[in-house]
C-alpha cells in the first residue's frame, strides 16, 4: 500500500466515491479468468455507486502462498465485498460453493473461470468433500470461506457456531487462517430481500486480523475434538474483530 492507503486503513476513514474508484484500480488481476473478471468489474461498479467502504488490516493477508480467509456471513453481498477486500490486498479469492452451481449456464462460467472450488456434499467422508479446497491451498491459492455456511440468524448479527470444514482445510495444509469481519452488507442486501437497497449509500466495514494461532493443533490427528477446537478459535477471532469494529462486546459463547 502507499502511505495514503496505509493512513486510510490506520485511521479507519470512509472511502469517498473517488477513493472507491482508486481502490478498485488496485485490484489484483492476474489469474482471475475472463468471466470472473467481468463479474468483478460489473459488481464493483455497483458497489462504487451504492456503498462507502472502510477497510482495515489488509496487511495481515499474505501476498503469496496458500492462505485461508474466514469471514462472518450476513448477506448475499458478502462475497462481493470480501472479494474486493482480498483483491485490493493483492490476492484473488477462490470460494467454496455447492457443486451443483457448476451446472448453471452463466453461474457455472463464472465459477470455472474463477477457479472456484466445488464442495461435494454427498461425499462419503468430510475429507473427500473438501479435497479440492485442500489441493487449492497447497497450490498456493487464497481460499475464502464463510465457516457458518449460511447467514447468521442471531438477531444482533453476531456470528454463529462455525462448521469444521475451515479447520480441516487449515490443519491439513498448515496454511495461515486470516479472520475477517464484514459488517454493513445486511443493510445493502438483507437476507430476506430480492433486490439490493443502494440508496442512500450504505457503509460497509471490513477488517482483517492476524493469523489465528493453531500451532499446537498442526500435525495432530483430525479428531472431532481437534476440529471443533480449531473452529472455535477461528470463529472467536472473527467475532472479536466484529466486536471491535462495532464498538460492542460480543455475547459470551454458550
Amino acid at each position: 500500500m502507499t502511505d495514503r492507503w496505509t493512513a486510510l486503513e490506520t485511521e479507519g476513514e470512509l472511502l469517498t466515491r473517488r477513493q472507491m474508484i482508486a481502490y478498485g484500480r488496485r485490484f489484483a488481476r492476474a489469474g482471475r479468468g475472463a468471466w470472473y473478471s467481468l463479474a468483478i468489474e460489473v459488481v464493483w461498479q455497483f458497489l462504487v455507486q451504492s456503498t462507502r467502504f472502510r477497510v482495515r488490516g489488509a496487511r495481515h493477508l499474505p501476498r503469496d502462498g496458500g492462505v485461508v480467509v474466514a469471514s462472518n456471513h450476513l448477506s448475499y453481498a458478502d462475497p462481493a465485498t470480501l472479494t474486493a477486500f482480498c483483491l485490493a490486498a493483492g490476492r484473488v479469492p477462490r470460494y467454496l460453493a455447492k457443486a451443483s452451481l457448476w451446472k448453471l449456464p452463466a453461474v457455472g462460467s463464472v465459477m470455472r473461470s474463477g477457479r472456484h472450488i466445488p464442495v461435494y456434499r454427498g461425499a462419503a467422508t468430510a475429507s473427500e468433500a473438501y479435497r479440492d479446497a485442500v489441493a487449492a491451498v497447497r497450490a498456493g491459492e487464497c481460499v475464502a470461506i464463510f465457516p457458518e455456511a449460511t447467514f447468521s440468524n442471531d438477531p444482533d448479527g453476531w456470528p454463529m457456531r462455525g462448521k469444521t470444514g475451515v479447520a480441516r482445510i487449515a490443519l491439513e495444509t498448515g496454511a495461515p487462517v486470516i479472520p475477517v469481519a464484514n459488517w454493513g452488507t445486511h443493510h445493502l442486501l438483507p437476507a430476506t430481500a430480492w433486490l439490493p437497497r443502494g440508496l442512500p449509500r450504505k457503509t460497509v466495514d471490513l477488517v482483517a486480523g492476524p493469523p489465528v494461532d493453531l500451532s499446537d493443533l498442526y500435525g495432530r490427528q483430525l479428531t472431532r475434538e481437534v476440529l471443533e477446537e480449531a473452529t472455535a478459535r477461528i470463529m472467536a477471532a472473527v467475532t472479536d474483530l466484529l466486536g471491535t469494529l462495532r464498538g460492542e462486546r460480543p455475547p459470551v459463547a454458550a
